[in-house]
């Protein structure tokens, strides 16, 4: 339990720091891309004693864990499309309510539960159905206005004349609005839901298959940062080249409050995971609904946000279904 809840705080960590960028100018694009060699100097920090790192092509979960890098890249990208075209709420909603892919895999493919020892009963499943209830209600924002002040929140005004891309936009104001035009912008949030269920049932799959003991967290975990290592800098460079980004060395301050806490976040989900013996149906609504519940109270005591009554009801929710969902364990 103690791995589940430094995940949960070091991923509140996480979007403290995208929530301060654009108040240090710190373009977040960039600080994305160069975090992830933080991230593969932390781990290599954290390899045991008497471990080197290297990359056996010949494996299988070599390349696996290769593909789930450039799949973190990629969602990265599609939450920030999804977010411009079709509004904060709905990417935020689809982001969230994909820890259902994981969940259901879990039960009913990879049999997790049983495997653990510890069968879901009716307690259980009414939880995980209120786990989403809560996810959606913590997260839903009524009317343009609120989704207007958080954008304007997350990027101030910039000069006309600095590319878009140096930092994390505001959602434009004919889709804030509604009035934009949906058409095929509607599956940018089915397509974030999906990617995101995807790597994380992935992630699951991998701990199940190939980490079989702790000791080799930290090599899995790595192989997936070089992954993203190499997606990020093709990405760069693209954008270099076509005149998109100019190099902004204050992203590299970003990069590193971004790259040490965004491994430690991942690195501790997976011993949580290998704790409770690979059961995502278990550690992914908890994981989840910690990250809302914690990420909130910060939002509230540091950046005075307000909640919404709809919000309230989705936080005492979600406290229920933490108890549903792990009463055998807290038992």
């Amino acid at each position: 339990m103690l791995f589940l809840i430094l995940s949960v705080a070091l991923s509140v960590v996480l979007l403290l720091n995208f929530r301060l960028f654009p108040r240090y100018e710190i373009n977040t694009f960039q600080a994305i891309v160069f975090n992830y060699p933080i991230c593969f100097l932390t781990g290599l920090l954290l390899l045991p004693a008497g471990q080197s790192f290297s990359i056996d092509f010949g494996q299988t979960w070599t390349w696996l864990a290769l593909g789930l890098g450039v799949g973190f890249i990629l969602t990265f990208l599609l939450s920030g499309a999804s977010t411009q075209r079709m509004g904060i709420t709905a990417t935020s909603l689809a982001n969230n309510l994909s820890l259902v892919i994981p969940v259901c895999f879990s039960l009913f493919v990879f049999n997790t539960s049983q495997k653990a020892g510890t069968g879901f009963d009716a307690l259980n499943y009414a939880g995980l159905v209120l786990a989403v209830v809560a996810v959606g209600l913590s997260t839903y924002k009524k009317g343009s206005a609120e989704e207007k002040e958080a954008g304007e929140i997350e990027a101030p005004a910039k000069p006309p004349h600095r590319p878009v891309s140096h930092r994390r936009t505001a959602v434009p104001r004919r889709d804030r609005s509604g009035t934009g035009r949906v058409g095929a912008n509607v599956l940018l949030p089915v397509t974030v839901f999906f990617f995101y269920g995807a790597t994380n049932t992935l992630i699951n799959y991998m701990n199940l298959r190939y980490i079989p003991s702790a000791d080799k967290t930290v090599q899995v975990t790595l192989t997936m940062v070089v992954g993203a290592i190499a997606a990020g800098l093709l990405m760069l460079v693209v954008r270099l080249v076509q005149g998109k980004e100019t190099f902004q060395p204050r992203s590299l301050v970003g990069a590193v409050t971004l790259g040490v806490p965004n491994f430690l976040s991942f690195y501790t989900l997976l011993l949580a995971l290998s704790a409770f013996g690979g059961n995502g149906a278990f550690v992914y609504p908890l994981y989840n609904i910690g990250v809302i519940l914690l990420a909130a109270l910060m939002a509230a005591l540091f950046f005075r946000e307000r909640l919404s009554t709809a919000n309230k009801i989705g936080l005492a929710l979600a406290v229920l279904a933490i108890g549903l969902i792990s009463w055998q364990e807290l038992v």
